[in-house]
């Protein structure tokens, strides 16, 4: 058999079975049109109803899980502004600000500990040098 009339066929039982199905449905129907959209409008307004409930109470539930969450946030910071303030406190406390960070100070004693070594040096070696010295 040829593509084409395979086609076509199935084109046209595709078409018509849909059709078909409808005209069997209307005639094993004994129920009248409005009193089926009459029960399906009720059911879906009970069912619009219950979604709405449902949505309310979603919807507070959702602003109490914010409000927790919120509050356990505002709690954190409340405590780190605790803390900052106590860390004010304490500076302002100090007589006399610390100059130099800890990294800063080993950096000087470091730098001071060298120059007292090339001093150390300079003097150990004598006043007087010789120029055969810087040749070897």
């Amino acid at each position: 058999m040829r593509k084409g009339p395979l086609c076509l066929m199935l084109v046209t039982l595709s078409i018509m079975a849909p059709a078909h199905g409808e005209e069997s449905t209307e005639g094993h129907n004994s129920t009248p049109l409005s009193l089926s959209a009459g029960s399906q409008i009720t059911e879906l307004q009970q069912r619009l109803k219950a979604s709405e409930q449902q949505r309310e109470t979603l919807s507070k539930q959702l602003q109490n899980a914010d409000g927790e969450r919120e509050s356990a946030q505002l709690s954190r910071l409340r405590q780190e502004n605790q803390r900052l303030k106590l860390q004010l406190k304490e500076i302002l406390a100090s007589p006399l600000p610390r100059l130099l960070t800890d990294q800063q100070q080993w950096f000087v004693i470091g730098a001071g500990v060298a120059l007292l070594a090339l001093l150390c040096g300079i003097f150990a070696s004598g006043a007087r040098r010789k120029r055969r010295q810087w040749l070897n």
